[in-house]
């Protein structure tokens, strides 16, 4: 498990072995050192808590919490599973590889106040005759027998500045010296916005444990279906018949 915070560069792009360009999202990561770690016992779980990017003013009770600790003004907590972590360690871009998938998260763009079109991808009115101030209109909403709106309607209102995790991202490159990591795609948020990097998706973590099932084919079945055919007893000859064969025994022969 690994993860660090880090700051959106900027795009680019970098080319594959076989010459393919590939459009990738810089992020200046780390280095990030340990401001605290949580335990079940005091704080009731298991948490790391990380500091990135130096300020230069804190207020006193940040100050305090970071004692002997350069002043960051960036903090993010991450689950603490089988690793032995203390207040102090440093975490860089070293512990990433190329290849590995990353789960990034950040705040994305904040859009304003966007209609229908922009925020719902809505097609709008037809441009014809008689239509006019209405190509980019929602149109009706429903019924007028409720009086009311219901939840979920999509409607024009704020458009971005909300949380946005991407998953699965490919690790392109990575610059030890510039603390730089080249991941595959976008990222959420501007320039110089603030992200985190955790190496294992949810998905992943969700069926870690799961052992694989286990698919057997059907032999046995049906070899017991032919034993029971061979085993079965031979049937008894019906009423009818034995009857004929009692009659034909009695009577007497001309």
């Amino acid at each position: 498990m690994k993860y660090l915070i880090g700051k959106k560069v900027g795009m680019t792009q970098r080319f594959m072995e076989d010459g393919t360009a590939v459009t990738v999202t810089a992020i200046e990561a780390g280095p990030c050192k340990v401001a605290q770690v949580k335990t079940r016992e005091k704080d009731g779980y298991e948490a790391v808590q990380l500091g990135f990017d130096e300020r230069k003013k804190l207020n006193k009770p940040e100050k305090g919490h970071l004692k002997d600790l350069p002043r960051y003004g960036v903090l993010r907590e991450f689950p603490l599973k089988e690793q032995e972590l203390k207040k102090g360690d440093e975490l860089t871009v070293k512990q990433f590889a190329i290849g590995d998938s990353l789960d990034i998260s950040g705040t994305s763009k904040g859009k304003g106040f966007q209609g229908v079109v922009k925020r719902h991808h809505f097609k709008g009115s037809k441009k014809t005759h008689g239509n006019k101030d209405q190509l980019r209109m929602p149109g009706s909403i429903g019924s007028t027998g409720p009086a009311r709106v219901f939840k979920n309607m999509r409607m024009p209102g704020r458009m971005g500045n909300e949380q946005v995790t991407v998953k699965n991202s490919e690790v392109v490159d990575v610059d030890p010296a510039e603390n730089l990591i080249f991941v595959k795609g976008a990222v959420p948020g501007h320039d110089t916005a603030i992200v985190t990097l955790f190496s294992l998706s949810t998905t992943e973590a969700k069926y870690k444990d799961k052992p694989e099932p286990k698919i057997e084919e059907p032999k046995e079945a049906v070899e017991t279906k032919h034993e029971e055919k061979a085993e079965m007893p031979k049937e008894e000859p019906k009423k009818n018949e034995a009857k004929s064969e009692e009659k034909a025994e009695e009577k007497p022969a001309v």
